[in-house]
């Protein structure tokens, strides 16, 4: 049996952008509801030198686009990281939605041992369509995304696993 290298990638993607929108909607009704500035949360890191809230959702969707055009053999789609508040992050979650379920499938499908490059300079790295889902873009990922529900968490959000997980 094969690995569907769509199945393991867009709807994984699909599915946990989906919960970090939600994750940012209750944040965001939890700044209004306790009088938070909401720049309060966005700002929030686990550790000072670790990314804000912000930055782990900027990066989250970064690997998921980047996954979803590298396997297919498209054009990465580039994105300024300009967002400063819960609006900009959730236009950034659903630009990157609309991307990933735009690229076609067969296309994914054919990145299973595609070669595929990321970095650059002394931070180039080679892999070919599986690994790299597999060993780089989905852990990175949901380093990324996970990071996110840990700063809201942490910060006070009446959130669990349930939220993380999203539906499927």
């Amino acid at each position: 049996m094969s690995m569907s290298m769509y199945t393991a990638s867009v709807p994984v993607f699909r599915q946990i952008l989906g919960s970090l929108a939600a994750l940012l909607e209750k944040a965001e009704s939890h700044a209004d509801l306790k009088k938070i500035d909401p720049d309060a949360l966005l700002q929030a890191r686990l550790f000072p030198d670790m990314f804000p809230l912000v930055r782990q959702v900027q990066l989250a969707t970064d690997f998921a686009k980047g996954a979803a055009a590298r396997l297919a053999g498209v054009e990465v789609p580039r994105y300024e990281d300009v967002e400063k508040d819960f609006a900009g992050l959730q236009e950034r979650l659903q630009k990157t939605l609309a991307f990933i379920d735009s690229v076609p499938r067969e296309k994914i499908e054919a990145g299973f041992d595609r070669d595929v490059t990321v970095g650059t300079g002394a931070n180039q790295r080679q892999f070919t369509g599986l690994p790299y889902l597999v060993h780089y873009a989905l852990p990175h990922f949901y380093f990324h995304a996970t990071t996110a529900y840990d700063i809201l968490r942490h910060n006070g959000l009446d959130i669990g696993k349930k939220d993380f997980i999203g539906s499927f």
